[in-house]
């Protein structure tokens, strides 16, 4: 397999929430809600960094689509890492993020390993950390 992933989508139990948390909140480039017209076809994709999407889609229409049961969601299945360039800029991210209503389950630190990062989670309960890591170079 090439690792060619151009959607990560997260199920939502309220799309318009989800949409207003990442359009409004944090500011992610989006159309808005498309596919209204097809049953279980509402969803909303984010621009991320080239040739990346974020897309929020009701947990039931995932359900439905992939044929799976409906599942209470785990915070702790997986997170989003959103690496950036400084300290600061954790900091900043991490306030946004509040304000737009996230929930902060861990302010921002120093890091045992040399970096510094925080976690919070969406209307949804995603786990989100924002991190700064010396090692690497955040790409704009």
């Amino acid at each position: 397999m090439k690792p060619r992933i151009t959607v990560i989508t997260i199920g939502v139990d309220d799309i318009e929430i989800s949409l207003r948390f990442y359009r409004d909140g944090l500011g992610l480039m989006t159309e808005g809600i498309i596919g209204k017209e097809f049953e279980q076809g509402a969803v909303a994709f984010f621009d991320l960094q080239a040739g990346l999407k974020l897309a929020v889609w009701p947990r039931k229409s995932i359900s439905h689509d992939s044929g799976l049961p409906l599942s209470s969601a785990s915070p702790t299945e997986f997170t989003l890492g959103h690496n950036v360039s400084s300290k600061a800029e954790v900091n900043a991210v991490m306030a946004q993020a509040e304000h737009a209503g996230a929930v902060i389950v861990k302010p921002a630190h120093d890091t045992f390993w040399g970096g510094y990062a925080g976690y919070f989670q969406d209307p949804d309960q995603h786990l989100w950390e924002i991190v700064w890591n010396p090692q690497w170079t955040a790409q704009d």
